[in-house]
């Protein structure tokens, strides 16, 4: 078998980062003092998680061949979930999300698929994704812990939800393997669930996985929390990342092909016959089937206008009818450039992986953060040359980005001492013509206006409620 293997076409797996990533303090065993115990570099976790090889199924020999297997695959990876409506905490954001709580298999019956009482809608047995149903309140007001499982909340993409495969794929093996807890923060209307309020989501929504990472610290106190994003969901972490800063509640991150700079992405989009009548087109055409499932609460929105919604065909137009009139951006690409994640980066202070295929179709190799990602102690960036959109499938069907994600959330949560501070070196080359770091205070002379880089501040000012 392993003669074959060596027969398989390999991508290349290339690392970036800062020359000295933040050190993280191993957790001591039953015959190691303190005073023995030792730091292990963030780029010497992510390296060790990862494979060294990325071969992958060779009929399947570019990006985009990669990315449609996604639609053909249909694995079914055994995941169930219980489900509970939240109301927003803030006027500012009202409306309620579903969130989706991983569970033990059990088998339905028509009384677990009724909406909880908290929520303001309902939703047909028949509309609620497989394996998943709704937990009774009784149920629900159990689910409190003071068990010290390690946790992880998931960020689905565009038009998604916890049904997703490549999703199911990264909670199965943890729950296996590692005895985790885990729930899904569903972007409103997606999976199924229903809205009440015109206010959906967009790439800086960051108000509901905010409200839920503060949900479960204060039911699961003794929980380790950890966050993974794919695709908008991955732009979304980044951007609660950012925003939390060194008040994060979560010890670790993932974010996976992430489109990162929205702009950059969708140029490349509109630029090339395949990304607009193929990706663009298709990615337009699911959110019009998610704005139609919800049309009546929507158009309650004063700015919002329907018809012009359903005339649009591509998601750069659907976000020009959508986007721009509830949010208040004046472009589309106003609203790309406002709601990108790549200078979050510089807000983050907690170790986070990067997982990207360069020859994804999707987020686009030229939006990918390689600069960024130098600059800051708290990152490491795994690129592969082939990979696709959240793809990656291996020869058998298995994927092989779930090997590095699963084994560096195993390795943080398991592993590593959160107790004990982070360590940060000293690294001259962190700064680049004496700027000092994002966010920092200036101490030193200046010429000119004194630099004041804030990575979290953006054009539109968005209320964060903690």
């Amino acid at each position: 078998m392993s003669f074959l293997s060596s027969l398989l076409p390999s991508g290349k797996v290339s690392f970036h980062h800062a020359p000295k990533p933040v050190l993280l303090r191993r957790k001591k065993s039953g015959d190691t003092s303190d005073s023995e115990q030792s730091y292990i570099s963030l780029a010497d976790v992510c390296k060790t998680a990862t494979p060294q090889k990325c071969q992958l199924n060779p009929l399947l020999f570019n990006g985009h061949l990669q990315t449609a297997w996604t639609v053909v695959n249909k694995d079914d990876v055994q995941v169930y979930y219980k489900r509970w409506t939240f109301k927003a905490n803030n006027e500012n954001y009202s409306g309620t999300f579903d969130v989706d709580f991983v569970v033990e298999p059990y088998e339905s019956t028509s009384s677990d698929e009724k909406p909880n009482s908290s929520s303001t809608s309902s939703s047909p047995d028949s509309d609620l994704p497989p394996r998943t149903s709704f937990y009774t309140p009784e149920e629900f007001s159990a689910l409190p812990s003071t068990d010290t499982r390690p946790m992880l909340i998931i960020l689905h993409g565009l038009s998604g939800g916890s049904h997703e495969l490549y999703l199911r794929h990264v909670v199965e093996p943890l729950l296996q393997q590692g005895e985790w807890a885990a729930c899904v923060v569903n972007f409103r209307g997606c999976a199924n669930s229903k809205v009440s309020s015109p206010i959906l989501y967009n790439a800086r929504a960051t108000y509901d996985v905010r409200q839920m990472v503060q949900w479960v610290r204060e039911k699961f106190p003794n929980r380790k929390l950890f966050g993974i994003g794919f695709s908008l969901g991955a732009n979304v972490l980044t951007n609660y990342l950012g925003e939390e800063g060194d008040k994060c509640h979560l010890e670790a991150a993932v974010i996976c092909s992430s489109p990162w700079n929205l702009e950059v992405s969708s140029l490349a989009l509109q630029r090339t016959w395949v990304g607009l009548e193929i990706y663009s087109r298709t990615m337009g055409s699911n959110m019009k089937r998610l704005f139609e499932k919800h049309a009546k609460e929507i158009s309650e929105h004063p700015r919002v206008e329907v018809e012009r919604i359903r005339d649009t065909t591509y998601l750069h137009e659907f976000d020009r009818e959508i986007q721009c009139p509830v949010w208040g951006y004046p472009t589309e690409n106003a609203y790309y450039r406002d709601a990108s994640s790549v200078d979050s980066i510089f807000g983050i202070k907690i170790p986070f992986f990067v997982i990207n295929a360069e020859d994804d179709p999707i987020s686009v190799k030229e939006a990918l953060p390689y600069n960024e990602i130098k600059k800051t102690p708290y990152g490491v960036m795994c690129t592969t040359s082939w990979g696709g959109h959240l793809s990656w499938f291996e020869y058998g069907g298995s994927r092989w980005f779930t090997k590095p994600v699963v084994k560096f959330l195993n390795t943080m949560a398991h592993d590593i001492d959160h107790s004990v501070p982070r360590k940060l070196e000293k690294d001259d080359t962190h700064q680049t013509n004496n700027v000092p770091e994002p966010g920092t205070p200036i101490n030193i002379p200046s010429v000119g206006p004194a630099p004041d880089f804030q990575p979290m501040r953006r054009k539109l000012g968005l209320p964060i409620v903690r």
